[in-house]
């Protein structure tokens, strides 16, 4: 654990912080909370631990951060860490294998922009269960394979109900009536 390096804001600045588990290598689970939009910093990321202090930890360090619903929990005991079938959520379907030898699958978003600097954020395969989200930084990863793409499912468009014109005649048109009708 180092000590948090100034930069501009400081830590937690925001008031929107997530609880975060962060997995670090050959050490214990870290408990604690970030801002999401400003934890990744150039040489690492910042936590406020549980306990109230301000950790950065470099990048080299971290295995993954677990966007958690709940503390208490061990998020790698508790979840799935591969797909049981083809993904449902649309985007690319990823296997990482880690420096470690574990692996883990999720899904990222269709486009390359999201891939960050610093690592690659995806949905677990089970995002109802207590991670949410998936931080990996890129010096965490052995192997980064896309297994497949998962498209949306196609939205069929609406039939057109086609207009009945004057050269068009109908099923059930009414006929005049020729004459009296003989018994």
């Amino acid at each position: 654990m180092g000590t948090a390096p100034k930069h501009s804001g400081g830590i937690l600045s925001n008031s929107t912080t997530k609880k975060v588990c962060v997995k670090r290598f050959g050490q214990d689970l870290l408990e604690g909370y970030v801002t999401p939009h400003a934890y990744l910093h150039r040489d690492g990321i910042e936590v406020l631990a549980r306990s109230a202090e301000a950790v950065f930890l470099p990048y080299e360090q971290v295995r993954c951060v677990y966007f958690v619903r709940e503390f208490g929990r061990d998020p790698e005991q508790t979840q799935r860490k591969l797909f049981a079938t083809r993904p449902k959520l649309g985007g690319l379907w990823v296997r990482m294998r880690f420096l470690d030898g574990e692996e883990l699958e999720g899904v990222i978003p269709n486009d390359l922009r999201i891939m960050g600097q610093h690592g690659i954020t995806l949905t677990p395969p089970d995002s109802k269960g207590n991670i949410q989200r998936v931080f990996v930084p890129s010096d965490a990863l052995e192997k980064f394979v896309v297994m497949g793409v998962i498209g949306r499912p196609a939205r069929r468009p609406k039939a057109r109900r086609a207009k009945v014109g004057k050269a068009q005649f109908g099923l059930f048109v009414k006929e005049p009536a020729t004459g009296s009708a003989s018994n």
